[in-house]
């Protein structure tokens, strides 16, 4: 079966060029509209938003966009294959394919870690006596999964595609996959007995491990959640009462007089569930933003307080 090519830079709206700096505003522009977790207008919402996660997750990545980048126009002749070290593999129709893991074929085939099984081999009874009983292969795929789900647990549709003999019509098995409440990065769900057949064995299982989407305010880590608290340099100076969003909803934060940036503020109880019970801590970093352009009577201020000030911070007090 084909596989589509995915243009990444084009799904998030930036050059090529672009910096990581600008990748990530883009992306976070784009989830804002459609992340599951707050988009307004749920229709073609999740579509939209796989596509700029698995964008996100190639462009922000360092070594993962140099390959992009480097499979060009040649990428279906084979211009990955040097990346990869080694030919490329074709899809056929006899290879397993998944469906609602929420990464495309073009993400599998050159990003992802998904272990396509062995070709069946036919069974004869006239040759069966030369192989002996053989288990099934397992498979493996990725499945996105949100924040919101980590938190919540979710049930969720997955497709497999999977080969059949002789050239008939592939076999495609429709399950209803629980997410339970805590599954983090990197876990796996076991669907037992749902791999490739074994030949005179059992069959395989099937792994979906478990890779957090990206989220447009949170960074998980165990868990943690960070997000960045972005404030005016006023706010920092003199101090502040904000809103922090969190899976929650949001919460107040009292940013005292002074603050730096990096400073994290510790919000206790508002992280993703603890394989212990309870929940892990939102963290909130400061990062200090500054206007990019200011009007005549805002730069006459800022000139009259550089002039007030003795703070210099290339030589503090």
């Amino acid at each position: 079966m084909p596989v589509r090519f995915k243009d990444y830079y084009a799904i998030l709206g930036v050059p090529r060029t672009a910096s990581q700096v600008e990748i990530k505003k883009a992306f976070r522009k784009v989830a804002r509209t459609y992340h599951p977790d707050v988009a307004k207008n749920k229709t073609g919402a999740e579509e939209k938003f796989k596509e700029a996660n698995e964008a996100y997750e190639v462009l922000s990545d360092p070594e993962k966009r140099g390959r992009y980048d480097a499979l060009g126009a040649d990428w279906e002749t084979g211009g990955a294959a040097a990346q990869r070290g080694g030919p490329r593999t074709q899809r056929t129709e006899r290879d397993f394919e998944f469906g609602g893991t929420g990464f495309s074929d073009f993400f599998e085939q050159f990003f992802g870690g998904r272990q396509q099984a062995d070709r069946f081999r036919t069974s004869r009874p006239d040759v069966d006596a030369e192989f002996p009983a053989t288990p099934g292969t397992d498979l493996e795929a990725d499945i996105l999964v949100t924040l919101d789900e980590v938190l919540h647990g979710s049930t969720r549709q997955v497709t497999v595609r999977r080969p059949v003999l002789d050239g008939g019509s592939p076999q495609v098995d429709t399950y209803q996959v629980r997410i339970p409440p805590g599954t983090g990065e990197g876990k796996r769900i076991r669907l037992a007995g749902q791999g490739s057949a074994g030949h005179g064995a059992a069959a395989g299982d099937l792994y979906l491990r478990v890779r957090l989407a990206s989220h447009p305010d949170f960074r998980a880590q165990g868990s943690d959640l960070y997000c960045d608290l972005e404030l005016a340099p006023w706010e920092a100076v003199l101090g502040a009462s904000v809103a922090i969003p969190t899976l929650d909803g949001s919460a107040k934060l009292t940013v005292p007089p002074g603050a730096q940036a990096g400073r994290q503020f510790r919000l206790r109880g508002l992280g993703l569930p603890r394989d212990g019970g309870g929940r892990g801590n939102l963290y909130a970093v400061v990062e200090i933003q500054t206007p990019e352009s200011v009007s005549a009577a805002e730069r006459e201020l800022w000139a009259n307080l550089a002039k007030a000030s003795k703070f210099n911070p290339r030589h503090p007090a």
